[in-house]
């Protein structure tokens, strides 16, 4: 029985379903869901598995949750050098409009960005490396947004970009989101921000 389980198991994660973006480095993660008539169950993270499905050897050190109604911008939020973080990002109630932008120089994206809806029906996780900004809209009322992170959070090495520059061109689809003092007050731009990252 107990070999049984343990192929169970190593079954389940060969149909984790891992998707490439146009922009290099980004990835979509989807876990297999085990459900029935009781709800559904999902390993939503394993350190082992994401290494050997992803190559990757990231580790991460610190998870942050946040609560937010439908309207909230958070973002366009890195760290730079030595204090950079990879993040891995996902819903657990509500849903997101979540967007990544490419700040690594030399990159032939660099300045562009990926954006994708995440949420607690499609469970999909968004692999965020360092080297790009990250934001999200919330689309629900009480959205619950979980990300893990490679890196502690530093605040002297914590940088926003101005969630609306029009040299990026993120559609969000709204024009006054409701914003944290912070965001508001975010006044770097693509073209003024010096990249300390290499692509």
């Amino acid at each position: 029985k107990k070999e049984e389980k343990i192929s169970v198991v190593k079954t389940f994660w060969k149909l984790m379903e891992i998707e490439t973006l146009a922009i290099s480095g980004l990835l979509v993660l989807k876990p297999s869901v085990f459900e029935d008539s009781r709800g559904y169950f999902i390993e939503s993270f394993n350190q082992n598995t994401f290494q050997e499905t992803t190559g990757l050897s990231m580790a991460f050190v610190q998870d942050n949750e946040s609560m937010s109604n439908k309207g909230v911008l958070r973002g366009l939020h890195f760290q730079v050098p030595p204090h950079a973080q990879d993040k891995l990002v996902r819903v657990v109630r509500g849903s997101v409009l979540d967007v990544a932008v490419d700040l690594r120089k030399g990159s032939p994206t660099y300045g562009e960005h990926a954006k994708m809806i995440l949420s607690a029906d499609n469970k999909k996780q968004f692999l965020i490396p360092k080297g790009f900004a990250h934001g999200f809209l919330v689309l629900e009322d009480n959205t619950i947004f979980s990300y893990k992170c490679s890196g502690f959070y530093h605040q002297a090495s914590d940088r926003t970009l101005k969630w609306n520059d029009p040299d990026i061109g993120i559609e969000w689809g709204v024009e006054n989101p409701s914003l944290s003092q912070k965001d508001r007050d975010a006044e770097m731009t693509i073209k003024t921000f010096n990249s300390p990252f290499m692509g």
